[in-house]
């Protein structure tokens, strides 16, 4: 585990967070004025889930689908 103060963190968190997501360092703890005040700590990949788009082509939108627009603006606004 390596230690930064504030200034060195500032002027090379580019290389910071390099040595994260290289592996290099698990954690880099960042001190003000001696005393630890954050940790850098590299972010568990999540799964994004289902995508925009995916039914694309499974199902047909019908021509008259806008034929309630005023009526579901009227729901909305509360008119």
């Amino acid at each position: 585990m390596q230690s930064v103060n504030m200034l060195e963190a500032k002027s090379s968190l580019s290389r910071l967070v390099d040595a994260i997501e290289q592996g290099r360092e698990r954690e880099i703890i960042i001190a003000r004025n001696g005393r630890p005040a954050a940790r850098l700590v590299a972010i568990k990949e999540t799964s994004s889930g289902p995508r925009i788009g995916i039914a694309k082509g499974k199902f047909e939108v019908p021509d008259s689908i806008d034929t309630c627009n005023e009526e579901i603006a009227q729901l909305f606004t509360g008119e």
